[in-house]
């Protein structure tokens, strides 16, 4: 009688027990998919928030940039970064250091929330496949962090391309050449509608090429720096396993520098195969000087081509110095900003892994 009394009051406990437990999967089930959903929401937001910020923090030098790479050899404007810097704030204000600013944010803040978001899915992805072969304790290294960053590059510029396109053209224009372009919408309808939607993505295999060591190196460079710095303790610049944010902004800056560097001339490319097809490319890269051949390019190595021929290999260079002095502040406040916003809203930060 006693035994049935125990089996009974284990039988009861375990009913108990089960209910217990499939509750709490249920529970579970319930908040599971909206705390994924949660989760995804905040990290696309700080990967947005981190680069509208970062660019518009370096938006003057982001135009000088653009506007050395296609302005007419025959014709200098801009000779350097300051003379750049005083001739657009002389000629067109405060308003045209940050001319295009605001098409280049609409571009940037979802490029940058897909980038970041991207390569935290590929870098895990990566990492599972890799554990696969080699072991569960093995991390990721350089060459897997550069083979995440290529993949999350080539998404972002991917999903964002037409406003890159459209930004490039907003950008050039002054005062002294003929507005075609409203602003983004009127830029985007205008081309769609005179070019055709494949002229939306006219410069996308450079920009595609040029991506995958830019973006592939400023991850793999940062979060290989970051690693390094923690395991070594160099000169203290670690306490605690805790990189401050000037050191962070250190790597991120580093990062800038190297990917920046070697990707650089398919970004010259890029730009000026956007220019054709638009009826008022000669005026606004052409100028007033003397050459008014038209722009015509029939490829990417077309492009470089004619650059070097007619130009110089140092053509493919132009822009570099206010490119370097701006990358350099925008991928460290890019990175750092995205990490801290991360944490501010309590999400786990994963690019490290």
């Amino acid at each position: 009688m006693a035994s049935e009394d125990v089996k009974t009051s284990e039988s009861a406990v375990s009913t108990i027990v089960n209910l217990a437990e499939e509750a709490k999967l249920a529970r579970e089930g319930v908040k599971a998919p909206s705390y994924a959903v949660l989760s995804i929401c905040k990290s696309l937001f700080a990967g947005g928030f981190a680069g509208g910020l970062s660019r518009t923090a370096v938006a003057p030098l982001e135009r000088l940039k653009i506007l050395l790479q296609v302005q007419n050899p025959h014709n200098i404007k801009y000779n350097g970064t300051l003379q750049g810097l005083k001739y657009i704030w002389r000629t067109e204000g405060l308003r045209g250091l940050f001319k295009g600013n605001g098409t280049n944010c609409a571009r940037i803040v979802p490029n940058s929330a897909v980038k970041f978001f991207s390569y935290e899915q590929a870098s895990e992805g990566i990492l599972h496949l890799y554990r696969q072969q080699t072991g569960n304790d093995a991390q990721l290294t350089p060459l897997l962090r550069l083979g995440a960053g290529a993949c999350a590059g080539i998404i972002a510029m991917s999903a964002t391309y037409p406003m890159d396109m459209v930004r490039g053209r907003l950008t050039v224009q002054t005062e002294k050449s003929p507005f075609q372009y409203r602003g983004i919408f009127h830029a985007l309808s205008t081309v769609f509608r005179e070019e055709g939607p494949r002229a939306l993505y006219k410069g996308w295999l450079p920009s595609v090429i040029g991506v995958i060591p830019y973006v592939g190196l400023n991850f793999a460079v940062y979060e290989s720096l970051k690693d390094w710095l923690i395991k070594t303790k160099p000169y203290g610049l670690v306490d605690n396993s805790e990189l401050s944010v000037g050191t962070r902004l250190a790597c991120g800056a580093a990062a800038g520098t190297v990917g920046q560097t070697v990707a650089y001339p398919l970004d010259v490319i890029r730009r000026r195969m956007q220019m054709v097809g638009w009826n008022n490319a000669a005026s606004v890269v052409i100028g007033d000087g003397r050459s008014k051949a038209s722009l015509e390019y029939t490829g990417m190595v077309d492009a470089f081509r004619k650059t070097v021929r007619h130009e110089g290999f140092g053509a493919l260079y132009k822009g570099l110095v206010p490119n370097s002095v701006k990358v350099v502040p925008s991928i460290a406040i890019a990175f750092v900003s995205y990490e801290m916003v991360k944490d501010i809203l309590g999400v786990e930060i994963r690019i490290s892994d």
